[in-house]
């Protein structure tokens, strides 16, 4: 009988390690589907970054300084 106890309260043990692996699983799985769920939206992100490129900005760079290279009007001295 004293064997039957003791088979029980193993039984009763291991119920509890479940709940408990459980709830560890869980806690564990939270920063596992944030860092995954990170990951993807950081690829989505970059993506447009590579589509677009700094062409148009620096051609208008280059055309601001030609403007501003072109004949400068003389300046007046003060007489």
């Amino acid at each position: 009988m004293r064997m039957v106890n003791l088979l029980i309260s193993q039984l009763r043990s291991l119920t509890w390690g479940w709940e408990v692996g459980m709830a560890a699983l869980a806690w564990l799985l939270i920063p596992l589907v944030a860092a995954i769920f990170a990951g993807l939206w950081g690829s989505w992100a970059n993506r447009t970054r590579r589509a677009r490129s700094d062409g148009p900005e620096l051609d208008g760079y280059a055309r601001f300084r030609a403007a501003m290279e072109k004949d400068r009007t003389p300046t007046h001295s003060g007489s």
